[in-house]
Order: structure tokens, then sequence, then C-alpha cells
């Protein structure tokens, strides 16, 4: 199976830049699973499409101000840095541009000093390995000088930095927002659970992986960076009934789909656990935690879609993208969602 395979055109003004004004009123694609069936509706229209027993299982990660800009304190150069993960205390994993200029023991800046990072590991990739200094809360200080990690792809400054946060975020520690989830709204989540539907949360800190294209030919060849994940254990006995009560698992986002199926993966049963995992979901992966998925519509050749193609079929995904171009959705981040529904019939 080759990345090409993946590939799709797509206008550059149908990419979004920022946020709809309201959460809820981006537009829906409602897609059977297994055939070509479309149906186009507004995301607040979820609801109908959603049935009493149903589970949502929503990632209640939250995003950190990752990004940095400092100068090295030898040089004045500028460098910008990237928090990925927390290794050990104070040490953490980060990407860094310019990478060239950042070897070990060079030693960068923040704001006037109040944070400084020694690199004390050099990787491939532009990847670094940084020890911070600080005074006071590490997460306080990162609150006041560092930024909104936005994707690559949008220009425009976000004027209001909650709406790159679900409404439901609570465990900080992402570089990327889990983006299927930025269409809830509180409103709309009490009238989803008032109707039946069991709302559960797990956690996944999306990591390096968001930021990292394909760039092999070969897509079985591609390595996934680890991210942790963690499940409580009342969340993991819902689910496990719901599982074996035959109520349809609906994951939020494929950030939600990866920790259920690792889950499911390493135990064949919803348990209490935490972990990393570098699981790759592509055609010929075999599904068995979840049985519906919520997503937004992602780049061409990226991981994201091979997951969503592996849950429906490439033909099918590459034809529901097609439509959505036709229809102006708008892609990416920002952009409208798609409900890729259970297959009833089957349960």
């Amino acid at each position: 199976m080759k990345t090409n395979d993946f590939d799709y055109h797509l206008p550059e003004e149908l990419i979004a830049q920022v946020p709809i004004s309201k959460r809820s009123e981006s537009r829906l694609m409602i897609l059977n699973r297994f055939d070509q069936e479309i149906i186009h509706q507004s995301f607040y229209q979820l609801i109908d499409y959603l049935e009493p027993g149903d589970v949502l299982v929503l990632n209640d990660t939250r995003v950190l101000p990752a990004r940095l800009y400092g100068q090295k304190v030898s040089t004045k150069a500028l460098i910008e840095v990237l928090l990925l993960k927390q290794l050990v205390d104070d040490t953490w994993e980060t990407l860094v541009k310019p990478a060239r200029r950042v070897p070990i023991g060079t030693t960068i800046s923040f704001g006037d000093g109040r944070l400084l990072a020694t690199c004390v590991g050099v990787f491939d990739e532009g990847i670094r390995h940084f020890k911070f200094k600080y005074q006071g809360i590490f997460l306080e200080v990162l609150e006041q000088l560092g930024q909104m990690p936005l994707p690559p792809y949008i220009h425009e400054t976000l004027a209001d930095a909650e709406r790159y946060q679900t409404v439901y975020s609570k465990e900080v520690g992402s570089v990327a927002a889990p983006t299927a989830g930025l269409h809830f709204t509180k409103e709309l989540l009490d009238q989803i659970a008032a109707k039946g539907v069991q709302i559960e949360t797990i956690t996944l800190h999306v990591g390096l992986g968001t930021f990292r294209p394909v760039q092999v030919d070969d897509v079985s060849s591609h390595k996934m960076h680890s991210e942790y994940y963690q499940i409580s254990k009342q969340t993991a006995l819902r689910l496990q009934t719901a599982k074996e009560n035959h109520k349809s698992i609906i994951a939020v986002g494929t950030t939600t789909t990866r920790t259920l199926e690792t889950i499911f993966r390493d135990h064949s049963m919803f348990v209490e656990t935490s972990g990393w995992t570098d699981i790759f979901i592509y055609p010929g992966f075999v599904f068995q935690a979840i049985d519906g998925l919520i997503t937004n519509f992602h780049l061409p050749k990226s991981t994201l879609l091979m997951l969503v193609s592996a849950f429906t079929s490439k033909e099918i995904m590459l034809h529901a993208y097609q439509e959505a171009v036709r229809e102006r959705y708008r892609f990416f981040s920002f952009g409208d969602s798609m409900f890729i529904r259970p297959n009833k019939k089957s349960r």
C-alpha cells in the first residue's frame, strides 16, 4: 500500500484558518460506515443520529502553550522550541528550529531569563532534550511565556486561545488539540446525555506524530511516535459493560480511537491502564473497540486519513472527501466534521 494512494486535491481556500463563530454550527457530514450514503447536516444535529444506550468517548487532554521563542545565551541567535513530552522532572523532549544551532550544552533563554533551557541530548529530525530551570511552577511560567502550538497550515492569529481547547479539556499535556472535539458545546453534551447517551472520557496526550508527515512510499514502513494515554478503572468497567451489552461505542477523534484500540489490542477488553502507544492504524487493521467515529477532515497522505480509511475503506473515504470538496466543506483543525455511523444492521 502506497502513501500516494491517500492523496487528494484540496483547494487551499478550503483550509480553515479560524474557528467558526459558534462551535456547534460547523457542518457535519453523516457517512454510513459501509457504503457511500452521505447526508449533509450541521454539527448540533449530531444528536439526531445518536441513540439511547450509545456510548460517546471523549479525549479530555488539554493543550500546553508549548511553543517557545528564545535566544541562545552565547550568540543571541533566535531559536524556536516546541515542547513534545515531559521525560523526567524538568527534562523535556522538544522539536527545535533551527536544530543545527543547538548542540549539547547550548543554553537558551526565554522571557529575559525567566526560563532557561540547556540541551542535554541531540537526536535526529530536530529532536532535542532540554533541562529547564525556572522559579515557581513550570506550567505557570509556560502560560506566561509560551504560545499555542497551532498547526503550520494555519497562518491567522488565534484571538481566543480557548478556541483551540475542547470545552471538556482537563488533563494538561498535549501539543495539539484533539480537534474532533472542538465542535462540542457544554449545552450540546448536556442534550446528548439527556437523550440517554453515555458519555465517557479517556486521555491521550497528542505528541510529535501530529507534526510529522509520512515520508516513506510504503505505508507499512512508517513509524509512529509514541504518545501517553490513560483510562480509569471506572471508565474501563463502564465501557466493557457497554461492549458486552452490544452498545455502540463512538470515538470522538482519532486520538480516542487509537487509545481504545490500543487497550483492546493489548488486553482483549477494556481495563484500567496507562502507558505509551505507537499504534499505527491503516487499511487492513481490524477494529475491535469502536463502532462509530466522529472526526475532522484530514491532510492528504496523512496517518489520520489512513486511519479513517481503515474504518471504512479507502474508496469510500476518498469519495466522501471529493464530496466535501464539491460542497465546500472547511478542512483540517478548525474545519468541519464527519460522523462515520455504526453499522446498526450487524449488531
